[in-house]
């Protein structure tokens, strides 16, 4: 049976226990190794331009010590970093207490309640890449050293997903974008001050998002071949009830270039008027009125003017729970061991920010 010490101090060796004693386990993959040395091929030259159009060079002499890191962290990225914890949940305590040591942080909130199984559902799919895209804008320097690996391993795996099943890559777009400005930011800034680790592992971390969105950029949809009934065939009034049931309004633009009929469906004002007041209260309107050529209210583009100002209704399909009666926060279909007489009058839904609130003190 394997053991894991759980001493702060230790170098977080795996232990395996046989008849002459404990022994230390050292794992070794030849196909992770063959992984391992195409990361090599990297170009491991970057760089940075501030706003003073000052230009801080990053060569592959600087980078040396990195490369040799790059392999390490490859293989444990690799490595099932969850394997220890058994249960899918995390109590949340903010203060010390007799049966607690310590408080709960967010670094173990993000290892505990498996995020590589949860971007596997589609359901959870849109959730944790918000949760990541809000831990790269405000908390990248919060996480540990374990936490800040489980991160970048999760986020290689969802840019494989995509890559392979071209699932919402503008998403993801949008979250390498923030995760490489922020990494800009504090590589060239404040530097060693702030982050977690040796700053030229950073610089590879900040190269491997740039390669992840080159990849991204040149990635081409595949053009499926169906002889059978499509969305064009459709009748108009379920191809504009299809339209209502969307809630961004980006994805109504995207759908609208498909053909000419639902570009004529997309620009519809009823359709743009319903989702300014699904997301917005009516007080916003009076601020950002904007009229068009023929007098009407232009609700297109109000839709896009107000976006810019507020904040929008996040829907997903399935979200984080949080049990007021016991203090756990979990996967809902998961469960988690609850002492209440009802359990489900005491949970609450968590959005991506309420998890990131939770954790700061």
């Amino acid at each position: 049976m394997p053991f894991l010490g759980q001493d702060w101090r230790s170098p977080g060796w795996r232990w395996v226990k046989t008849e002459d004693g404990w022994k230390r386990c050292e794992s070794f993959s030849p196909a992770l190794e063959d992984g391992n040395n195409q990361l090599s091929d990297i170009s491991h030259t970057v760089i940075l331009t501030g706003d003073d159009e000052d230009e801080e060079l990053y060569s592959t002499e600087d980078c040396e010590f990195a490369a040799k890191k790059r392999k390490k962290d490859h293989f444990r990225n690799n490595a099932d970093s969850q394997r220890f914890y058994r249960e899918k949940w995390i109590y949340v305590h903010k203060e010390s207490t007799k049966e607690r040591h310590g408080y709960c942080t967010l670094g173990e909130a993000f290892n505990r309640l498996d995020f590589s199984s949860a971007i596997q559902d589609i359901r959870r799919f849109n959730y944790v890449v918000k949760l990541l895209q809000l831990i790269a804008k405000s908390q990248l320097t919060s996480l540990s050293g374990a936490a800040q690996k489980n991160y970048f391993s999760i986020l290689d795996k969802i840019v494989q997903k995509v890559m392979e099943d071209q699932y919402n890559p503008r998403l993801i777009k949008d979250l390498l974008q923030d995760l490489s400005s922020t990494l800009c930011i504090l590589i060239r800034g404040v530097g060693k001050s702030v982050l977690v680790g040796n700053i030229n592992i950073w610089i590879c971390r900040l190269e491997t998002v740039l390669l992840w969105q080159q990849q991204l950029q040149n990635l081409q949809m595949n053009k499926q071949v169906n002889n059978g009934l499509t969305l064009s065939d459709l009748p108009l009034h379920m191809l504009s009830n299809i339209l209502h049931r969307f809630s961004d309004g980006w994805d109504i633009i995207t759908l609208g270039q498909v053909s000419p009929t639902l570009y004529m469906l997309s620009e519809d004002r009823q359709l743009w008027k319903k989702l300014c007041q699904y997301h917005f209260p009516e007080k916003q309107f009076c601020r950002h009125l904007i009229s068009s050529e023929k007098g009407h209210i232009d609700w297109k583009l109000m839709y896009f003017a107000l976006e810019k100002y507020y904040p929008i209704k996040e829907q997903y399909g399935d979200t984080l729970h949080f049990c007021r009666h016991c203090s756990i926060l979990f996967w809902k279909d998961t469960g988690h061991p609850c002492t209440a007489s009802d359990p489900n009058t005491c949970l609450t839904p968590v959005s991506p920010q309420h998890f990131i609130d939770l954790f700061k003190f």
